[in-house]
């Protein structure tokens, strides 16, 4: 369902069918437990106006405003309300949470507190880790994947001491694909979901279609979808055309589920997408396929729930032949085959007066990163190395729950390894010598986390985490080699590069409370404050004759700030709000080797809205603030442009038929402001680059 910033307007659009038979409660269930909400949520029962935020991850639920932890959440429908089909947008309105806006690049880049590239987040699909990374002039790394084809994001801000958390020094995002229960409703054994969409400003019309099929035992299943969209360049506030703005994207996905026993699950997945875009002054084309099986052991016995996955990914980006400028490289290509698995069990049982629920297990994962080029085979990867890395973990998180008291304890120990070969150039700044240059490198570290978190009334939860998290270097960031095509700027590798390592707290509390106002309204609120030491920071430094390199920043650096959501909901009216203060003194990056990744120092979103005609029809806002943002430090020293502030207001509209049809309508930056987005990179262009006035329509149908 939905989260921060807007978590009750997901639940308008993906829950209010269940009440199109009759008319329903202001907010229908109010009253009832998270337990209860949550497994009504499970049968696909969720209650119609219900804002209780739901993440459905592989490894359980997760409901953000009775988690003690900074997580969010957002729905497929929150995504195409405010996002144009843009997840970006849906992260930007997270507290806490950001994205590059590469302009011409459609890879999405996760920032974090403002960390973000070469691991700092673990973003993953449907629990895949997406390790695909170049370096220029750009974030150090993308995810692929289509928007259309998405059913939810979640974040997770800080340590994590399960699954997904091997190295990830600021925290993780899993984009969760649509699968047989996102097809199916009310119980059928067969279904089908189709969208449709036209938009103004260059946007034109996508569309999707996906269909499940359920045996009538429910021992089998299979989804499948595809999605195809051509956008074209669009025009900013100004009127003015962005250039090399457009893609032509087609993906789909297929999933199977399968029950040989009433304790076994199994599942298949596939997910892929081939796009064709123009970006880094060249025509690319990038395929991105992630393949994932796992099974869910879940015996009658309290001691025994076993996960277990194991995933393939592919992602290779081909320059085209024919370069838009000569400073590119034509024929460049980069790929990255990863391959990876994860395991773990969980356990409960009583000592005494003392619950325990305990998760343990291991994780693992391995790149084959291999760049070369088609047309001049001498140049390779030009900066970008080959090489393998990997990244694994053994981890165990229990909790501890008496009385008005939970202890959460987490311990993880994580390892990596770097292995590759380059070439050192008499300009290296270490000393190597000449030649060749065989890189093998591991290295590994425990990392703790422990939560007290107190419950002394059924609406108050308030919390305090210590916890550390390393990030091993790159393969890009060791073996940086070669030389930036027409110009004097050559690369030195750096294989003494040390893991980044942060340590910091987080105290935080949240509020849930219904009938705060009005008999049947509901209340959410989540607040934390986090301060974070980072040590060995990887940042790129320089020398009088312009020989560039990755190296440790000396020193400590510290990251801060306050992180808020709310959410009420009276059924005839709703509002939320998401706030984010954060303060850094990080070295700035280098713009040229990756972008500066600062975040804005304050970002504020407010969504309001009403129902009406029995609340099939909804209608409502947002407005989204953005404070002016640092742009770090230019690629030959000199200050790089700041980001300005900026206000955007979105409006939307959506009606619900009885018989599956859901009509919406939504205008993106409402009032045609010129602006360039924080975080924004383009290259080709000096005006404003944010997309001006749009209009969407979208039909959505699901039967």
């Amino acid at each position: 369902m939905a989260g921060t910033a807007a978590a009750l307007l997901s639940a308008y659009s993906t829950t209010i069918a269940k009440a199109q038979t009759a008319p329903a409660p202001a907010v229908a269930n109010a009253g009832e437990s998270d337990e209860e909400l949550k497994k009504k949520a499970a049968k696909g029962e969720t209650s119609f106006l219900s804002p209780i935020v739901v993440s459905t991850e592989k490894d359980g639920w997760k409901n953000p405003f009775t988690t003690p932890a900074p997580v969010s959440s957002a729905s497929a429908d929150e995504i195409q309300l405010f996002g144009q089909r843009n997840i970006g947008n849906a992260l930007r309105a997270m507290p806490g949470t950001f994205s590059r806006d590469s302009i011409q690049n459609p890879g999405l880049s996760v920032n974090i507190r403002g960390f973000e590239g070469s691991g700092r987040v673990n973003t993953m699909i449907d629990g895949v880790r997406q390790n695909f990374r170049f370096t220029g002039h750009e974030a150090q790394g993308f995810t692929y994947v289509d928007p259309a084809l998405v059913a939810g994001v979640d974040v997770t801000r800080g340590a994590i001491s399960t699954a997904g958390g091997a190295g990830a020094l600021a925290g993780s995002a899993n984009i969760r694909t649509l699968g047989v229960d996102d097809i199916l409703t009310d119980g059928k054994n067969w279904g089908a979901l189709a969208t449709l969409t036209w938009g103004s400003n260059g946007v034109g019309f996508s569309e999707m279609a996906a269909g499940a099929l359920r045996s009538t035992g429910g021992g089998a299943a299979i989804a499948g979808a595809i999605s195809y969209s051509n956008p074209d360049d669009y025009k900013n506030g100004d009127g003015v055309t962005v250039p090399y703005t457009g893609q032509n994207l087609l993906s789909g996905l297929v999933k199977g589920e399968f029950k040989p026993t009433d304790d076994l699950t199994v599942n298949l997945g596939a997910v892929l997408y081939d796009n064709d875009f123009v970006s880094n002054s060249n025509a690319q084309n990038v395929k991105s396929n992630t393949f994932t099986a796992g099974l869910n052991w879940d015996p009658d016995s309290e001691l025994i729930n076993v996960a277990a996955h194991v995933y393939y990914n592919d992602v290779k980006m081909a320059y085209d032949e024919n370069p838009l400028s000569g400073y590119s490289s034509p024929g460049r290509v980069v790929e990255d085959k990863g391959v990876g698995f994860d395991l773990s069990n969980t356990s409960n049982y009583d000592l005494g007066s003392v619950r325990v629920s305990s998760t343990y297990g291991v994780e693992y994962f391995q790149d084959d990163v291999d760049t070369y080029n088609t047309k001049t085979p001498a140049s390779g990867g030009g900066v970008n190395p080959s090489g393998k890395s990997s990244i694994g973990g053994v981890f165990q998180e229990t909790t501890f729950s008496y009385n008005i008291v939970d202890v959460i304890a987490g311990l993880r120990y994580d390892f990596y390894s770097l292995d590759g070969t380059t070439y050192i150039k008499s300009s290296n700044v270490f000393g190597l010598p000449v030649g060749e240059y065989k890189l093998d490198n591991s290295d590994g570290r425990v990392d703790p986390r422990i939560t007290i978190a107190l419950n002394p009334y059924e609406w108050l939860q308030p919390y305090v985490t210590y916890a550390e998290t390393f990030r091993p270097p790159t393969i890009n960031e060791t073996m940086l080699g070669g030389s930036h095509p027409g110009s004097s700027q050559s690369y030195s590798p750096n294989p003494f590069l040390e893991p980044e390592i942060a340590k910091g707290w987080e105290f935080g509390a949240n509020i849930k409370k219904n009938g705060l106002f009005t008999e049947g309204d509901m209340f959410r609120l989540k607040a934390n404050y986090y301060y974070q030491n980072i040590e060995n920071y990887v940042t790129v430094f320089s020398n009088n004759s312009y020989v560039f390199w990755f190296g440790n920043n000396p020193g400590t650096s510290v990251v801060k700030g306050f992180e808020l959501e709310t959410a009420y909901d009276a059924g005839f009216a709703f509002g939320n709000i998401s706030y984010t203060h954060a303060e850094s003194d990080l070295p700035p990056t280098q713009n040229g080797l990756g972008v500066a990744s600062y975040p804005p120092a304050d970002v504020f979103a407010i969504t309001a809205g009403a129902r009406f005609l029995e609340q099939r029809l909804t209608v409502g806002g947002r407005v989204n603030y953005v404070g002016k943002t640092e742009g770090g430090t230019g690629f030959f020293g000199s200050v790089a442009a700041d980001w300005d502030a900026y206000t955007l207001v979105d409006a939307f509209a959506n009606y619900k038929f009885d018989n599956g049809l859901d009509l919406s309508a939504n205008i993106t930056n409402l009032f045609d402001k010129a602006y360039t987005p924080a975080l924004s990179n383009v290259s080709t262009f000096t005006g404003d680059s944010g997309r001006g006035r749009t209009f969407l329509l979208t039909a959505k149908m699901q039967f």
